[in-house]
């Protein structure tokens, strides 16, 4: 499998407040990876720069060979990266429909391509819900709906920022299911959650973060054989 996204000692700050120091990552087409720690730590600031919503201050990241670093995120979103991001951002004024309609793309050719009925067939609820208003849906339902959104592009890579965040225990289990599926049809994704026994399960391998830096990098099976690094890094 050919590298589809690289991280190189990337840096980034807030003004004048560092956030990142010297972040490597690594996933390959078809792999699911996950970047991992405590809040605070930098997870969402390392999604952010590579989707080019804050500059990188030094550092590479290539997208499929590519550099992507200070590119818009409009032109990285097009070279087939999306993002589930945190806190779902959906439209209040947008149907269910319209949201899956108004996002969607097929730039690689897909043979199979997610559309706004692959997506209602994905996610049942959304099917029945279509004509309501993003500010009408329950928690759950925003959020398969920003997944939905996000598959509607056709992305090589998927970025998922604390998707299961906030949900009731049923809905994170079609959040988990539907993770599943994704990577036995082959796609690329980035997890950040905190849930680890169901990311030892999912992923091929894992990213800790502390303060900005990566501490430890690994597999599932030795992520999960070891669960000092749990306590000591992930507060569990």
């Amino acid at each position: 499998m050919s590298t589809l996204l690289e991280i190189d000692a990337l840096q980034a700050a807030y003004g004048a407040s560092q956030v990142l120091f010297g972040i490597n990552l690594s996933i390959r087409a078809g792999e699911v990876a996950t970047l991992l720690g405590r809040n605070g730590m930098g997870k969402t600031t390392t999604v952010r720069t590579i989707c080019g919503m804050m500059p990188a201050h030094s550092g590479q990241i290539r997208f499929s060979g590519r550099s992507i670093a200070g590119q818009r995120p409009d032109l990285i979103a097009r070279l087939g990266i999306a993002l589930v991001p945190e806190g779902r951002q959906i439209f209040a004024n947008l149907t269910v429909r319209e949201h899956l309609v108004a996002f969607a793309a097929n730039r690689f050719s897909a043979g199979d391509p997610w559309t706004a009925k692959k997506v209602f067939a994905f996610f049942p609820q959304l099917a029945e819900r279509q004509h309501h208003l993003g500010n009408q849906l329950s928690g759950g339902e925003q959020q398969m709906l920003a997944i939905g959104r996000a598959l509607t592009t056709n992305p090589r890579l998927l970025i998922l920022d604390e998707a299961t965040e906030g949900l009731a225990p049923l809905i994170r289990e079609e959040i988990w299911r539907c993770l599943a599926t994704l990577r036995s049809a082959g796609q690329t994704i980035l997890v950040i959650d905190k849930y680890v026994e169901r990311l030892i399960a999912l992923a091929d391998h894992h990213t800790i973060i502390e303060k900005g830096r990566v501490v430890w990098h690994g597999s599932s099976a030795m992520l999960d054989a070891d669960h000092n690094i749990w306590h000591r890094y992930l507060g569990v």
